[in-house]
């Protein structure tokens, strides 16, 4: 078979679960390449890709976008700006090339967020329930969503995975709380009640695999366990894994101080979420249980190769 009618072609390819998508691409044969801000080995910018065009692949995926929860960063409209260019210009984008393109691929990843769906403590949502548009947040999925949308006369199938909270030792939540865990100063996250989307970054990166690699695989997928907790039940789970105490709640003030208001609702507030479609499209969870995850989590040193 040809290198191009095997390569994927990344966008965030260098990021969380960007990373973990590559390993597992690498794993599996494929010859991967990642768009970042700069050219180097395995990579192509962002500038030259659109001056050169879009390579022969057999899929593009994006999860490029900018960290939500930079501690104590301003929420202005600069920072809103910045959120919104990494995730929506990106992915339209690569939308724009894959029509320009003489040769397109097979299939185009693109990613959402479950902040789509409005915070409750009582509702529970699949990828058919209704969301977008009634904050900031939820603007910003539905405007990435449509970024993505790529007329069905280019032959080209299409999936888009709205992540929930992703989890793994070498990168977001985990790497955030790991030390005050590991010191035995961690503890829930203001009442506790609240849901927590969760998904493994193994799970992350296999739902994008899975995207991949299945011809009936398309449309909306959630991005998350098909066993939610609250935020309590994680942190029970955590800190057991981790063989420490949790005893020392971060109070909703706080999580208001460093994030602000509009930012701190992300962590206050949650979504029971459930993965119906993606169960129904065949995905087999590596990790569907909290204590599994967290016990995997819980290592010292992360192992990218460890979840392949």
């Amino acid at each position: 078979m040809m290198a191009g009618k095997m390569r994927v072609l990344i966008g965030g390819g260098t990021g969380f679960v960007g990373r973990h998508l590559r390993a597992w691409l690498g794993e599996n044969g494929y010859q991967v390449t990642c768009i970042s801000r700069n050219d180097g080995p395995g990579c192509i910018s962002w500038t030259e890709l659109v001056r050169k065009g879009l390579p022969e692949c057999v899929a593009v995926v994006n999860v490029a976008g900018r960290n939500l929860l930079e501690p104590f960063k301003s929420f202005t409209p600069l920072y809103k700006e910045e959120l919104y260019s990494s995730r929506i210009d990106t992915t339209e984008n690569l939308a724009n090339l894959i029509r320009e393109a003489k040769v397109k691929p097979k299939v185009f990843v693109s990613t959402s967020a479950v902040g789509y769906y409005p915070p409750s403590s009582t509702a529970e949502y699949d990828e058919d329930s209704p969301g977008g548009n009634f904050d900031f947040l939820s603007g910003l999925c539905a405007d990435w969503e449509a970024a993505g949308q790529l007329e069905p006369e280019l032959n080209v199938r299409q999936a888009t995975v709205r992540l929930g909270v992703v989890l793994g030792r070498d990168g977001g939540a985990i790497q955030n709380m790991y030390i005050p865990f590991f010191l035995g100063v961690g503890g829930r996250i203001g009442s506790g009640k609240q849901w927590l989307p969760w998904i493994h970054v193994g799970d992350a990166a296999g739902i994008y695999a899975h995207a991949i690699e299945n011809d009936h695989v398309s449309g909306i997928l959630n991005g998350t366990s098909p066993n939610p907790v609250t935020n309590s039940e994680f942190t029970v789970a955590f800190a057991k894994a981790m063989w420490r105490p949790a005893f020392f709640p971060l109070p909703e003030f706080v999580v208001n101080a460093v994030y602000g208001p509009e930012r701190g609702k992300v962590l206050l507030q949650g979504q029971k979420v459930m993965p119906k479609r993606t169960l129904e499209s065949g995905y087999k969870f590596i990790f569907p249980e909290i204590d599994a995850a967290c016990k995997e989590c819980s290592v010292f040193i992360p192992d990218i190769k460890r979840l392949q």
